[in-house]
């Protein structure tokens, strides 16, 4: 059986915060669960954004995901 929502929540949020990249696209969380569907993946994704536990990130031509903490640590260094 596969992981529950929360775990794979919490899967996603270990990704984002150990990743090097500070914005992942939501191809990048496949991996947190290998039985759970994309979309899924993408919902439960969006869903961590209206928690605002992470947040959107364009750069333009992508929407990416990433956590509020990094991503204002890397705009105010200069960007992603």
């Amino acid at each position: 059986m596969g992981m529950s929502d929360d775990e794979i929540k919490a899967a996603m949020i270990e990704k984002a915060t150990k990743s090097p990249k500070p914005a992942l696209y939501v191809k990048d969380f496949y991996k947190c669960d290998a039985e759970t569907k994309p979309r899924k993946i993408k919902n439960l994704a969006n869903e961590l954004v209206k928690e605002g536990k992470m947040m959107f990130w364009s750069s333009g031509s992508t929407t990416m995901y990433a956590l509020p903490d990094r991503i204002k640590d890397e705009e105010g260094e200069g960007g992603i």
